[in-house]
């Protein structure tokens, strides 16, 4: 009996008591698709696997709306969809249900008029969409049914007599509890009823809810403590209404964080059911963990009842589920796949918490967790891949590591690893989408990608997998999405601001003061600033309220995730909370890291960088002292922020950075009245382009300035 247990428990894909993979090895099946993907929401309409979902790593995963197709469970299509909107900028958390009318209805949540719930219908399931209330008009208000219970998270069940209930909220311990409401299934948009279920039936919700019926009970499966963090975790309680009274159930929470942290944070869920079997589609943070938990993958694992009301502990793996039935027509060997792969650089993290390297091989390990990324993002950088012997190369399929950005591209081909030929030419690409298909008919035993250009400013080459084939196959249609995006501006490895008060004159600084820096320009004076010697030092006083604004915008070299560098020699005789040296961005209205700013101040969290989200803010491990001339650098590569105090590194954090274009260059201010610097600044040079350690000591020794001791 025993083995005909562990033989059903092996045949229906239950994985517990299967061995499973390291997070780095080849041939994992977790996470299920190539990018930053969260909030899953799995369905099945046909033949055809469709996963809906935030689009991640971008700003406060603010990415472009999209869906994943596939027709085998294990190779996926990203498809680009467009919603039509005009004030909203992000998708969050995207449902997906077929009406009783046979068409489908696409809904999602967001918080830039109002945290309310969209919905859109399409007689396909990747549309084109039509808003069903109207033009930028919500279904699900903000506080219907509790005052300000932001309406995010959206789940929409079907009960066995056609009833239609949505549930939804987020941030609900502040709140009492889970919204729900009654939706009328001719319109799919009618609020019938409506009402809470509070926090002692669904202890410790945060968001998320899903709702799931196992024969006659009602699962309220959900997500609590922080999406930023390893407390993220599904719990779940049961009922015998769709509104309840619903209990806390066992074995909970039944998915967290793992004890290796290899999966860490896992939540925001949905269920999906084959032939009987139950499987949990989650994000969950990627490896290594990225500042702030907003680098979120898709994974996929089995979910197992013991009985109707008790749900068993998900094992989380990175082996994953795979085929979860045998295609009829299953894809030709990947010739790629371990095969030895070089390139032109491999980044190397390293900060107090990682140290972690981006090797070639893992661009061909067929594993969606790992991936090669160049040692700089100064384009271009190349990855080679040698086939072993000289082979029939028809099809080349590459997975970016954005999906929803272009990136520009040049493959290669050759015999001997010296002499190429061209096999594609993308470099004037502006098409997005992953993976990125490229055909044509030649015998090669290397592969050369070179990655010339990118959509965003400072993106790395950054490949999660190269598959390569030796015969074509049919794959879902993609309609083709084409950015209207200039390619994106590269670093000019120059100084650009340069404010020094070594050479001016005693006295009022006036109303104009040029930028001896590359850009030009001139500074417009704010106040009445004066020069003067402080502790021997030719330095510009600030006196709080006053500040210098360039009459040039911050050039495009200085956007997004572009590597910068910032040097100032200043003198404060009162260290404040949060003081600004110099900001290159905008300060209100922002979502996650789309600001910079140097800081000199006591916060314990952007008392040394701020970047607009207490995740990507910095403070000093030691404040500088105050009356003190210090040199302070804050520096940035693209994925490491450091900050070094008269040549010695204080702190540094990793991140990624989304900076505003175009925003305003400012001495002593940050835009917020709050953050005027109130001291002496000396000198202040602004570089779009990363200084290592070894070249600190030539910028603090620009000014003649000793620092103190």
């Amino acid at each position: 009996m025993l083995f005909l247990a562990c033989a059903f428990l092996i045949a229906t894909g239950f994985t517990w008591y299967e061995q499973d993979l390291e997070y780095n090895e080849p041939g994992t099946g977790n996470p299920l698709v190539p990018g930053y993907f969260a909030d899953p929401t799995l369905v099945k309409f046909g033949d055809t696997y469709y996963l809906y979902a935030t689009t991640d790593g971008v700003r406060l995963a603010s990415g472009d709306p999209q869906v994943w197709i596939s027709k085998d469970f294990v190779n996926w299509y990203n498809q680009a969809m467009d919603i039509p909107y005009s004030i909203l900028t992000n998708i969050w958390a995207p449902d997906m249900v077929q009406g009783p009318d046979g068409r489908f209805y696409y809904s999602h949540g967001n918080c830039e008029a109002g945290c309310n719930i969209y919905k859109y219908v399409s007689d396909t399931p990747v549309g084109p969409w039509e808003n069903i209330a109207g033009d930028n008009e919500p279904v699900i208000p903000v506080g219907l049914v509790a005052d300000n219970l932001p309406s995010l998270d959206q789940h929409y069940f079907f009960d066995d007599d056609g009833s239609l209930y949505s549930y939804f909220g987020t941030w609900m311990h502040l709140f009492g509890g889970l919204g729900w409401a009654k939706i009328d299934p001719s319109d799919m948009k009618t609020v019938l009823d409506k009402g809470q279920i509070p926090m002692e039936e669904v202890p410790e919700i945060f968001e998320a809810p899903f709702k799931f019926k196992k024969n006659d009970k009602y699962i309220m499966m959900y997500s609590s403590g922080s999406c930023h963090d390893h407390t993220y975790r599904v719990q779940y309680s049961y009922s015998d209404s769709p509104t309840g009274p619903f209990t806390f159930g066992e074995n909970n929470p039944i998915l967290e964080t793992r004890a290796d942290g290899t999966v860490h944070g896992p939540g925001h869920h949905s269920v999906f059911t084959h032939e009987d079997t139950h499987f949990i589609v989650y994000h969950r943070h990627d490896n290594p963990f990225s500042t702030g938990g907003m680098f979120r993958q898709t994974a996929i694992d089995t979910l197992v009842f013991e009985n109707d009301s008790k749900i068993r502990k998900v094992r989380p793996t990175h082996k994953g589920v795979g085929y979860l039935e045998e295609p009829e027509n299953p894809l030709p060997p990947n010739l790629a796949f371990g095969a030895e792969a070089t390139a032109s650089s491999y980044y190397h993290l390293v900060t107090y918490d990682e140290d972690y390297k981006y090797y070639p091989r893992y661009a061909t390990d067929h594993n969606y967790g790992t991936m090669w990324r160049s040692g700089n993002n100064h384009l271009p950088h190349y990855l080679t891949i040698d086939l072993g012997e000289v082979q029939n190369v028809r099809r080349v399929m590459t997975n970016f590591e954005y999906a929803t950005y272009f990136y520009q591209y040049l493959i290669e081909y050759s015999n001997d690893g010296s002499s190429w030929q061209v096999y594609a030419d993308r470099t004037a690409n502006r098409k997005w989408g992953s993976p990125m298909i490229d055909d044509g008919d030649v015998e090669a035993r290397y592969l050369r990608i070179t990655v010339t250009g990118t959509e965003k400013a400072g993106m790395f080459a950054a490949i999660w997998e190269v598959k390569v084939y030796d015969e074509l196959f049919e794959v879902p249609e993609i309609i083709p999405h084409i950015s209207d995006n200039e390619p994106a501006a590269e670093s000019t490895h120059r100084k650009l601001v340069e404010f020094a008060a070594a050479d001016m004159a005693p006295g009022s600084l006036g109303t104009e003061v040029p930028n001896t820096g590359r850009m030009g320009g001139q500074f417009t004076v704010t106040g009445s600033p004066v020069i003067e010697e402080v502790e021997g030092v030719r330095a510009m006083t600030l006196s709080g309220g006053e500040y210098l604004t360039l009459n040039e915008p911050a050039p495009l070299s200085l956007s997004w995730n572009s590597p910068f560098t910032v040097s100032a020699w200043v003198y404060n005789p009162e260290v404040g909370d949060a003081e600004c040296i110099i900001s290159w961005s905008r300060r209100q209205g922002n979502l996650m890291g789309e600001f910079a700013a140097l800081m000199y101040g006591t916060n314990p969290q952007h008392g040394a960088a701020a970047h607009w989200t207490a995740w990507l803010d910095m403070p000093y491990n030691e404040v500088p002292e105050a009356g003190k001339w210090h040199h302070i650098v804050l520096t940035f590569d693209g994925m490491v922020e450091k900050i070094y105090v008269n040549g010695k590194l204080d702190n540094m954090s990793q991140r990624n950075l989304f900076v505003h274009e175009n925003g305003r260059i400012m001495i002593g201010s940050s835009g917020s009245p709050a953050e005027f610097f109130n001291g002496s600044v000396a000198a202040v040079r602004l570089y779009d382009t990363y200084f290592s350690r070894e070249s600190i000591p030539y910028l603090m020794n620009m000014d003649g300035i000793e620092p103190a001791r």
